[in-house]
């Protein structure tokens, strides 16, 4: 069941942000805005990895419904939280010294905002997933999997613009924005290997593997 949740979560784009652009300032002006971003952006990116490692750890296909639910309803919540959190970041930072940074930034912003929404409206559906009738479970988790994919795919010119960009560049220097390691603590007892953090910020292919194996 949960297998292709958990593919879907560790396997999607990278950040979820739309900046690009050549900068007319100078690296510095560029490398301190990155700085700022990701400084927020780390402990974020930390609670979407241990999000991911959490429904990754219902992935046995012995897990039960009930079990599995519960993980991926507060996975979800998190990464909600998480993309919300990210885009007052990236509002907060003010526009990046880029050519059309205003316009870049703004749209980062409604772009991170519509993930949020769309991680709570994926957390409503898995609590309302029927847990007593294990086939149905699986497919809904199927579809929960298929949506996640979609989320995922809609925000790869974003991520894409973002690694073509000096600000990219700017931002991958910087240890807030970079791979976080999976935490030890409950969300992710299981210790596993985190993905990085397009991976984390994007948990489509984690959710597609994790309903898969469960089906």
């Amino acid at each position: 069941m949960n297998k292709k949740l958990a593919a879907a979560l560790s396997g999607g784009a990278v950040l979820v942000l739309t900046l690009s652009g050549c900068s007319d300032d100078s690296d510095n002006k560029v490398d301190d805005w990155a700085k700022k971003v990701c400084d927020q952006f780390q402990p974020q990116l930390q609670k979407i990895t241990n999000a991911n490692a959490s429904i990754q750890q219902q992935t046995a296909d012995n897990s039960k419904p009930a079990d599995v639910q519960k993980a991926d309803s507060a996975a979800f919540q998190q990464i909600s939280q998480a993309y919300k959190a990210l885009g007052v970041a990236v509002d907060s930072a003010g526009p990046p010294p880029v050519d059309d940074g205003e316009t870049t930034q703004k749209e980062a912003v409604k772009e991170l905002n519509a993930a949020s929404t769309a991680y709570a409206d994926l957390k409503t559906k898995v609590d309302a997933l029927e847990i007593k009738d294990q086939a149905k479970f699986a497919d809904g988790l199927k579809g929960i999997a298929d949506e996640l994919n979609k989320i995922s795919t809609s925000g790869d010119q974003a991520l894409k613009k973002l690694e073509s960009g000096e600000i990219g560049a700017a931002m991958s220097k910087q240890k807030g924005c970079q791979k976080p390691a999976a935490s030890t603590g409950p969300a992710s007892p299981s210790g596993s290997e985190a993905p990085d953090a397009g991976a984390a910020a994007s948990p489509a292919a984690s959710a597609s593997a994790s309903a898969e194996k469960k089906a």
